[in-house]
């Protein structure tokens, strides 16, 4: 019998710890969507041991032109877009890049990162 992921009790509903999805991984480093003071939005596999908010490592990143189907970035980063086609991500260039002047790092879900597979690129 599969067991259930959640359950209500008292009108509040309870998940289980192992069925909560956490950040995609890779090689230590965490999936996240980057925005900079002026160099734009990027969604990039980031080490936060070795990232500051002045000069950050950033791998395998996409610059995100154009994101539709999310109010804000963090919306984008946990529920992902509802509107992939209407997304612009750029392709994969260099497989590093280095960036000043960061503002903020959201961790991306899986979920969400599932919705961008889809999204238009280059």
């Amino acid at each position: 019998m599969d067991k259930p992921e959640t359950m209500m009790i008292d009108d509040v509903k309870y998940v289980r710890a192992d069925a909560v999805k956490q950040e995609p991984t890779k090689d230590g480093l965490t999936l996240c969507i980057v925005r900079t003071y002026s160099a734009g939005v990027f969604l990039a596999w980031v080490d936060y041991e070795k990232c500051d908010f002045f000069n950050c490592k950033l791998v395998d990143c996409v610059r995100l032109w154009k994101w539709a189907g999310a109010f804000t970035l963090s919306e984008l980063a946990v529920n992902g877009t509802s509107e992939p086609k209407n997304c612009r991500f750029a392709e994969v260039v260099v497989p590093e890049q280095r960036i000043n002047r960061v503002i903020e790092m959201i961790p991306v879900t899986e979920k969400a990162n599932e919705t961008f597979s889809n999204a238009k690129r280059g």
